[in-house]
């Protein structure tokens, strides 16, 4: 159940991160919910390191810093993409 949770909470930061940053990504979906599940991954240590991945309620600051690796991955991982594409295309 565990992986599912991670399929799901991947795909979804990976469209919200798609979604909030400017202009085209070209990575395909499958890509994106990798980026997004790697970016909860990153996040989820950060809060940890920070001390606020446990907290009552929701933890907002968790899925915040979730979303901003989540961004941050998608732009890193769109740019790599795009250039092993490129070269790609030229051989």
């Amino acid at each position: 159940m565990g992986w599912l949770w991670a399929i799901i909470v991947g795909f979804v930061l990976g469209l919200l991160a798609k979604a909030i940053l400017p202009g085209k990504q070209h990575s395909p979906l499958w890509l994106t919910t990798i980026f997004g599940i790697i970016g909860a991954i990153v996040g989820n240590a950060i809060a940890g390191w920070l001390g606020i991945a446990q907290t009552r309620g929701i933890d907002w600051g968790r899925h915040a810093l979730q979303l901003v690796a989540a961004i941050v991955i998608v732009f890193l991982g769109d740019m790599i993409y795009m250039s092993l594409r490129g070269e790609r295309r030229r051989a």
